[in-house]
């Protein structure tokens, strides 16, 4: 069976900082019509900063979403026709003042297919050096070291809810124990 769907029309609802929303009229498979509401977002990515002694970098920040602070990996929206892995270098030297020499990218997330098009470009960063923090103005983080192996059974026990920091931090322990 197809399971492709067409888009028929398409009406924009809200056009805001970060996302924007849609409502497209869509034709099904079975050839009826149908509604999907989609929310536009330039995408993202993230970084899990590794230091030589196998110890994660990573930010604590309040998410007024959920109204608590979480703990995360850098991470940021992408710039109109920013490359991934600039805005990777981009997001974790202003949340962290870290530079790195080696940067790899491991995959892309889809948060949320269903309602959202954004995508999350994950890299780990190795070899890296000590900077200034440069937060944008709207932006507060404190930044922590957590063993990677920690990370991997925080993420295991519920402790890192966010979707792409348990992404990155068990794709990175594969990475780095093949």
């Amino acid at each position: 069976m197809k399971l492709e769907e067409t888009k028929i029309s398409s009406q924009e609802i809200f056009n805001g900082v970060a996302i924007h929303l849609f409502k497209d009229e869509i034709l099904l498979p079975n050839g009826h019509t149908g509604i999907r509401e989609i929310i536009r977002h330039p995408g993202a990515v993230c970084v899990l900063p590794l230091t030589d002694d196998g110890d994660v970098i990573f930010v604590n920040q309040f998410r007024y979403a959920l109204n608590k602070v979480t703990l995360e990996v850098p991470a940021g929206k992408l710039e109109k026709g920013e490359d991934p892995k600039e805005a990777a270098l981009r997001e974790l030297s202003e949340e962290t003042g870290l530079t790195a020499k080696n940067i790899v990218h491991i995959g892309d997330l889809y948060t949320t297919p269903a309602l959202i098009d954004e995508v999350i470009h994950m890299y780990i960063a190795t070899d890296l050096t000590q900077g200034e923090q440069h937060l944008d103005y709207d932006e507060f983080v404190n930044t922590l070291k957590i063993p990677l192996s920690k990370a991997v059974d925080m993420v295991m026990n519920g402790e890192i809810k966010d979707s792409k920091t348990q992404t990155v931090i068990l794709k990175a322990e594969k990475y780095f124990n093949k």
